[in-house]
């Protein structure tokens, strides 16, 4: 499947945490940056790409994490009952 704008692409990315695949029923995942690559019809990455499809993510409530060579996908809500850092703790 061909994506021709950042907004399909992140509309993909969001369906498939809600999918049934790798032993899961839905969840955080990581995705080969060729298989990414594919999805676009590019033959490279750039940063601009991979700014403007980190922000469609956010449009749809989802991160995307760039690990080099992998991507993950994970929902914005699972970083919300992190611990925060406060003032006191940088002392």
């Amino acid at each position: 499947m061909i994506c021709t704008d950042y907004a399909s692409v992140a509309v993909r990315l969001a369906k498939l945490y809600s999918e049934d695949f790798g032993g899961k029923a839905s969840g955080r995942y990581r995705i080969p940056e060729k298989i990414l690559r594919d999805m676009m019809g590019r033959r490279r990455l750039y940063e601009t790409d991979i700014l403007a499809l980190q922000r469609a993510m956010s449009e749809e409530g989802y991160v995307l994490i760039d690990m080099d060579n992998f991507f993950v996908v994970m929902s914005a809500n699972s970083f919300v009952n992190y611990r925060r850092v406060s003032k006191d703790a940088l002392d």
